[in-house]
């Protein structure tokens, strides 16, 4: 049986992209639950969870969106291309993102956090691996700002509630 490369929404707002697999990842496939993919994995999965609600929560308030929205309008991947779809592309980690060949890139880097960049035109989030200590609150707030201005929490480029 093929590993899993996917989990979330056909059409996500916003695809995380990583290069290792959570456990138990197959049996979540079908019916894709944050608060069981953090209960079967480690601490680190927990960081990485929480970071995705952050960042992809439509309001400031991200716990209950973690606990009960998060994988209908966000999705984690594990392969190293980039899926056909309209949302947000997010690539964590500099190794990570030399797992992808990604044509044209024409990302900046935030003012705010010159360790984050953005694509606008091709939708793609550029950070460090999404752990605390490399994208702090601070930072996913200059995220949050950066993708507010493209439309993205406002159904312009992002979600379409």
């Amino acid at each position: 049986m093929k590993e899993a490369d996917y989990l979330g929404p056909i059409q996500p707002a916003l695809t995380l992209y990583l290069p290792h697999r959570p456990a138990g990842l197959d049996e979540l496939v079908a019916t894709p639950d944050a608060g069981r993919l953090m209960e079967n994995n480690s601490n680190h999965w927990r960081k990485i969870v929480t970071l995705l609600a952050k960042i992809a929560s439509p309001q400031e308030e991200w716990r209950s969106f973690r606990d009960g929205e998060l994988f209908e309008s966000a999705a984690l991947c594990f392969s190293p291309r980039l899926r056909n779809v309209r949302g947000w592309h997010w690539i964590g980690g500099k190794e990570n993102l030399h797992r992808f060949s990604i044509e044209g890139l024409n990302a900046k880097p935030l003012i705010g956090a010159p360790e984050v960049a953005l694509d606008v035109e091709k939708r793609l989030l550029l950070t460090p691996y999404p752990d605390y200590r490399q994208l702090s609150n601070a930072t996913v707030a200059e995220i949050r700002k950066a993708l507010d201005h493209t439309g993205f929490y406002s159904g312009a480029r992002g979600y379409s509630r």
